[in-house]
């Protein structure tokens, strides 16, 4: 969590190989992920998938759902057709959509739809990290909630560790097991989701959870 520009998203574009560090290191179960490229790359990335801020843009409007989910498993997993288009009937449901939505395009669906096709994708590989940028900041707050949902439910059938990237409070309070707090690049302060909003250390977090909007009339906010 963090404001704009403190650099949540390019770590989690490091993170998934996106973008390469300068310096430093990226260890996933005792792989130097920093350190792979080619082949080895590559048999690696199924570990890691993302979800992007803006599900629109990130779905390829020539193809239809089923192939954009079935990509993965094209790329990382030597599965029959009959079997990718079974998987494929199989995640749509598990991200709460239809099975015969696979024929339609990106176009036809709504943003809170669209991102739930985002998320089956990403975890069409079955990986074991998935850095989430933002999945629910271009959604509607109802919608949100439902998509929140959806990753919580995700993290534990799927046996996933979720990278949560937001600059929103309440997002974060919700779904994080652990909150990283960074600005300016680095990570000012790192700890278990509850403890560090009881009690807060750095003087930037505590700001930040101070200005952030709850919605009890009755509650004053404190001096910033």
């Amino acid at each position: 969590v963090g404001e704009s520009g403190s650099g949540k998203t390019t770590l989690g574009r490091i993170i998934a190989r996106l973008t390469e560090a300068d310096t430093g290191t990226v260890t996933l179960s005792d792989t130097d992920l920093s350190a792979l490229y080619g082949r080895e790359l590559q048999d690696k990335r199924r570990e890691v998938q993302m979800i992007f801020q803006d599900p629109y843009a990130s779905l390829d409007p020539r193809h239809t759902v089923g192939r954009t989910i079935a990509e993965p498993m094209i790329i990382h997993q030597e599965l029959s057709r009959s079997e990718r288009s079974e998987r494929v009937h199989e995640l749509l449901e598990k991200v709460g959509l239809s099975a015969d939505m696979a024929q339609r395009y990106p176009h036809e669906f709504s943003g809170g739809q669209r991102q739930r096709i985002a998320i089956a994708r990403a975890i069409a590989a079955k990986p074991s990290l998935v850095v989430a940028d933002e999945p629910t900041s271009a959604l509607d707050v109802s919608i949100q909630a439902k998509v929140l949902d959806l990753l919580e439910n995700l993290k534990r059938s799927e046996d996933l560790t979720l990278l949560f990237i937001s600059h929103d409070l309440a997002v974060v309070r919700q779904i994080a097991d652990r909150v990283a707090v960074m600005r300016n690049g680095r990570i000012l302060e790192l700890g278990p989701s509850a403890e560090l909003f009881a009690e807060p250390r750095h003087p930037y977090t505590r700001a930040l959870i101070d200005v952030a909007p709850v919605p009890n009339p009755t509650r004053k906010r404190g001096k910033r």
